[in-house]
């Protein structure tokens, strides 16, 4: 008997939408803002292209990437059925409604806008919050996480619409400091869960240290980084919590043996991504605290280096995994990790070491990430499209 061949299944999980939307932006959402800024144009009309790239790489591309993993986190974590079928085509339809939005704002009233955009958020939060709630799931914070991104993005919509360009830049920091957040509190737990799994697996016996007051001391400073920057982004105590925040990052990571993962790129990729979180954190300190040229990139260390890296590194285990295939990645995603990485590389480090070649750096970062994530789409879009190998559901 004949197979009908592979069924073509990409609403079959939450992953499979979002993890293929975050990739497709990541693309589109950067060859855009080069090309704008290149070009010198301004085709959002009064909105500051610099807004419109730091809003939808934060709320297309990043929280793409989120809706992703807690769509297909919720239902291992409570028990439930995943999330499949028509609840996730409307989801992904809203979400796609606030990038088409941002990419004609000039022509919408901020009505409209707002109602396009603001859609989104509140329906992953109902679509979660009922497993969470009904199983009363100790992760039920993110349904928080979800709730305080959905008002930093309503604070920064009515900054736009006020015309104070500054509040809007300030609402983006916040959201930022609740990604690195989140980054903290998951990634606190996957990657030395995934290292001593993987180690395990080689038959390398080493214990992954865990110090209840590192992570305390971690957790709480970036919980309160994120209130000051709410309130003070400028003050000195936010360069102050900043300098211990990486401090405990850095002790953190320090017990998750790094080093011992080199020959994985599926976990090494998960450790490249965290350590980008004491050398942003760092970065912002030492900007804040003394005005230095050369950590004022901090921003980008922290999204580009953590945020990004984190979830192109989850989006290609979770997939992987969640597809019913072994989790090794090929080499084409080995290389992508590294043009990733090599991006936020040059668009941290390369506007102080190159100051005459400004622009030649800003593109020769876009260039490696546009490539990263070109190499991702080619290699995942079959997985994340088409059904799983082992022939089970999702």
């Amino acid at each position: 008997m004949m197979s009908d061949g592979p069924r073509f299944v990409p609403f079959a999980y939450g992953f499979r939408p979002f993890f293929l939307g975050a990739g497709l932006f990541a693309v589109i959402g950067i060859a855009a803002w080069i090309w704008i800024f290149i070009s010198g144009s301004a085709p959002l009309g009064e909105l500051p292209p610099f807004l419109w790239h730091g809003h939808e790489m934060l709320y297309g591309f990043i929280c793409a990437a989120i809706a992703g993993f807690l769509l297909t986190a919720v239902p291992s974590w409570t028990g439930s059925r995943g999330f499949a079928g028509t609840p996730l085509v409307i989801l992904t339809l809203l979400w796609l409604a606030g990038r088409v939005a941002f990419a004609t704002a000039a022509a919408l009233p901020p009505l409209w806008l707002a109602v396009a955009e603001l859609a989104f958020l509140p329906m992953l939060g109902f679509l979660i919050g009922r497993s969470l709630l009904r199983e009363r799931n100790r992760n039920f914070p993110m349904l928080i996480i979800v709730a305080v991104l959905w008002g930093i993005d309503a604070w920064f919509l009515y900054a736009i619409a006020s015309g104070d360009f500054t509040l809007a830049s300030r609402a983006l920091r916040v959201g930022i400091g609740v990604v690195v957040l989140l980054i903290t509190v998951i990634g606190g737990r996957v990657v030395p869960n995934f290292t001593a799994s993987a180690l395990r697996r080689r038959g390398i016996a080493v214990e992954i240290r865990s110090r209840a007051l590192v992570e305390r001391v971690t957790i709480a400073s970036m919980v309160l980084a994120v209130a000051i920057d709410a309130v003070a982004p400028w003050h000195w105590s936010a360069a102050a919590v900043a300098g211990v925040a990486a401090i405990a990052h850095a002790v953190r990571l320090s017990g998750w043996r790094s080093l011992r993962t080199l020959a994985e790129p599926i976990v090494w990729v998960l450790h490249a991504a965290y350590v980008w979180l004491p050398i942003g954190l760092a970065l912002k300190a030492i900007h804040l605290a003394t005005g230095a040229a050369w950590a004022f990139q901090w921003q980008h260390a922290l999204t580009v280096g953590a945020a990004a890296t984190m979830i192109l590194g989850v989006a290609t285990r979770a997939a992987l995994g969640h597809t019913g295939r072994p989790l090794i990645v090929s080499r084409g995603i080995g290389i992508a990790y590294v043009l990733l990485l090599l991006a936020a590389v040059v668009r941290v480090f390369g506007p102080a070491l190159l100051p005459a070649s400004y622009i030649a750096t800003i593109e020769t970062a876009a260039i490696l990430w546009i490539v990263a994530f070109t190499i991702y789409l080619v290699i995942y879009a079959p997985i994340l499209t088409l059904a799983r190998v082992d022939g089970k559901q999702g």
